[in-house]
């Protein structure tokens, strides 16, 4: 029973994510930050008054200033804000994407998102995929990863509580409930691990790219005399199949098509 539980601890314990920066926002409207420590709230008051006075330029210089000083889900949403009202859709999705990846349970940045997304022009259909594999990433991406490593811990001591119950407990009840208890959290321990893990790479993942020129041709090979075999637009989201090159980087579409772009036209999430 000992090298059981040492096994158990061995290989349940729990991974934590990244920070976040939970924090509500209202549709199109800038975001009062409390991340005072890592950004001058000054300048964010500047930022954030220039925005109220349609001053979208002077509100974009300072967001970007204060993004060097430091990331945050606010700020990636006040750009995107910004940049929406300006007209830039491909950096208005930019920092929507940037912004949701910081902060992935946050509802404005969401719709915010998929109404840049509306005003893109290119439209493509995303091959199918198994029903399961979706519901895995969806739940995966409905939160950040330091809140599934949260949970995480609290599934796991909750595991060694119901297993101390299954060990000196003297009824057949509470042994069967201590089973079944530390049973269904070793589960879920290692599913909302799993779960973390997941966020944790998409945080890490530089394969994600908008395209921010007005159009752009996709060719058959690195080179501008490729063959033409599509365009893309301004807010495009594509993923970098090969990064080996400097100049040019081969990608591909949700439906499958491939191709190579130049890299001065798009830019990674």
């Amino acid at each position: 029973m000992k090298k059981l539980i040492y096994l158990v601890l061995m290989l349940c314990t729990p991974v934590a994510g990244f920070a976040q920066d939970e924090q509500p926002a209202d549709s199109l409207e800038v975001v009062q930050s409390k991340t005072a420590d890592v950004l001058s709230q000054g300048s964010k008051n500047d930022a954030d008054s220039a925005y109220i006075r349609n001053d979208y330029t002077t509100a974009i210089q300072i967001y970007e200033s204060l993004l060097k000083e430091g990331v945050s889900a606010d700020i990636y949403y006040n750009l995107g804000n910004s940049y929406y009202k300006a007209g830039e859709i491909g950096k208005a999705i930019l920092n929507y994407e940037r912004a949701l990846l910081i902060n992935p349970s946050n509802s404005d940045i969401k719709a915010n998102l998929q109404i840049a997304q509306s005003k893109a022009i290119d439209k493509v259909e995303k091959i199918p995929e198994l029903f399961y594999v979706t519901w895995y990433r969806n739940i995966a991406s409905s939160t950040a990863a330091d809140t599934w490593g949260i949970w995480g811990i609290i599934l796991f001591w909750t595991a060694l509580a119901a297993i101390l119950l299954f060990i000196f407990s003297h009824t057949s009840l509470l042994k069967k409930i201590g089973f079944f208890g530390a049973l269904s959290s070793l589960v879920l321990v290692i599913l909302f691990n799993s779960f973390a893990n997941y966020q944790q790479n998409k945080m890490e993942d530089k394969s994600s790219a908008i395209v921010l020129s007005p159009s752009v041709t996709v060719r058959s090979t690195p080179s501008e005399s490729g063959t033409s075999l599509f365009i893309l637009h301004e807010g495009h989201k594509v993923t970098i199949k090969d990064n080996s090159m400097s100049q040019w980087k081969e990608i591909v579409l949700e439906d499958g098509k491939v191709g190579w772009i130049t890299t001065s036209s798009i830019e990674i999430i």
